[in-house]
């Protein structure tokens, strides 16, 4: 039997960075995968796929509604969804080949199939060509999550449908239902609707982003409503009936009662759920927490003695880049060296049209706790970029402690916020204050002038806006 000083089940963001992240520590590791191809969700059927196909429809809808501002006459558009789906996996591919490149420069031994505890430091891998084990003095699982089914909409893979499959439609349909406005739901909403679907979006809860700040939660409502999305909020599918024609699809709504809407497709996107099962936890002493998600203390460490979990499997936000960080403490506590996440800092976004980011804490959150705030905002209407941009849309929102003035949250709708964000996470992880940032040069013209001016406006010192 093999062994490894440092063994990760799961090839996804955080268990391919913790494999390399403990390469480059000098400890001899493994990274198993029942993939063929590294990545997990996020590159091969999540993160990655889903901003290609964004990326694509936002041209198209902006060639085709837009051109005519910036003086470009455009007399016919065509959609080529087949050319436009190669292109989302030429992307997958070119990246998933590229982390494979990363595990083998880093004298990482690969290893395709599905692992599966069995007990003490042993891992069963099951493989196309029978079984083998092998032993690791660290076992990280990094398995990662699976798209929630509801008992009473059963996936068929063709009308009822996850995410995967709808990121690898062959036609654009005529009407869909989305069941959810979290981050996939919007997302995957905007992606069909810009291509030409009628989206009706259902949600359980009185407003869209339930985790987003609320102020901009209801303006992102508003703009995406603006694109033609339809919401009907305070409201939940109780049932669905395929048909030749469709998809009937009950609706009970606080607002309008019952309801029955027709759609060619039905996508529940209800959020993932942690990928435990038939992994033998319980064989090894792994417990899990009521939530289902295994239970692992502040050091991510498990019930089993040198067994570690991160990432989607535990507590927190299912982030591609909150899984990463995990990875890498993890590999650095195992290496005897300190680890740590700064969990009151990790960015959040939702790739519509405009971004929504926030990182730190909403209005409500710190209302809810009693912490005194002062706020600042600013908005894009003010901004010389956005206007050149043609995207004036959203605003800077700044939440600031008001004895301290240590910024708590910054949140933004708005063009290209997924990229503005990082400045206000580099500014919290270092304990800025709003003066702090007011005070720092920003280059002119630029969108992250906004966080600028919306810093100053804490104090109410804003010069534009």
């Amino acid at each position: 039997m093999k062994k490894f000083d440092f063994l990760v089940i799961g090839g996804g963001p955080g268990g391919y960075v913790s494999a390399i992240r403990a390469a480059q520590l000098g400890m001899k590791v493994a990274l198993i995968e029942k993939r063929p191809t590294l990545g997990g969700t996020c590159l091969n059927v999540g993160c990655i796929p889903s901003k290609a196909l964004l990326e694509s429809s936002e041209m198209y809808h902006t060639v085709k509604h837009k051109a005519g501002d910036f003086g470009i006459g455009v007399r016919h558009v065509d959609l080529d969804l087949t050319r436009m789906m190669a292109n989302k996996d030429r992307i997958v591919s070119e990246i998933t080949g590229g982390v494979d490149l990363l595990v083998k420069k880093n004298k990482i031994t690969r290893v395709e199939g599905r692992g599966r505890l069995k007990g003490g430091h042993v891992v069963e891998i099951e493989r196309t060509k029978g079984k083998i084990e092998i032993e690791g003095e660290h076992i990280v699982l990094a398995m990662g999550s699976v798209p929630t089914e509801l008992p009473f909409l059963p996936f068929d893979g063709e009308r009822i449908i996850s995410s995967t499959e709808a990121l690898c439609l062959d036609a654009v349909p005529k009407r869909m239902v989305v069941v959810g406005a979290g981050a996939i739901g919007l997302e995957l909403g905007s992606v069909w609707n810009r291509l030409g679907t009628q989206i009706t979006v259902v949600e359980i809860f009185p407003r869209v982003a339930i985790f987003a700040d609320g102020m901009l939660s209801k303006m992102l409502a508003k703009l995406l409503e603006a694109q033609g999305m339809e919401f009907m909020l305070s409201s939940k599918v109780t049932g669905a009936d395929v048909k030749e024609s469709g998809v009937e699809v009950a609706v009970s709504s606080e607002k309008d009662g019952d309801r029955t809407l027709m759609c060619d497709t039905l996508l529940v996107a209800v959020g993932r759920g942690p990928y435990t099962e038939d992994c033998g936890l319980e064989a090894a002493g792994v417990e899990l927490d009521g939530s289902g998600r295994v239970r692992v203390d502040e050091e991510w460490r498990t019930t089993a003695d040198g067994i570690f979990a991160i990432g989607d499997l535990i507590h927190g936000p299912m982030l591609a880049h909150k899984a990463e960080d995990e990875g890498v403490a993890v590999a650095e506590l195992a290496a005897r060296k300190p680890g740590h996440v700064n969990y009151d800092v990790i960015p959040n976004v939702i790739y519509t049209w405009p971004e929504l980011a926030q990182v730190g804490m909403t209005e409500e959150e710190a209302k809810e706790k009693k912490i005194p705030v002062k706020i600042g905002r600013n908005y894009f209407k003010a901004n010389g970029r956005a206007k050149s941009l043609g995207e004036e849309e959203g605003l800077v929102k700044v939440i600031a402690h008001k004895e301290t003035d240590r910024i708590l949250g910054v949140h933004i709708l708005g063009p290209r916020a997924s990229d503005m964000i990082a400045e206000a996470a580099v500014a919290m992880e270092f304990s800025a204050s709003a003066e702090d940032v007011a005070r720092t040069c920003h280059a002119h013209p630029t969108l992250a002038e906004t966080i600028k001016e919306a810093a100053l406006a804490v104090d109410r010192r804003a010069i534009h806006g």
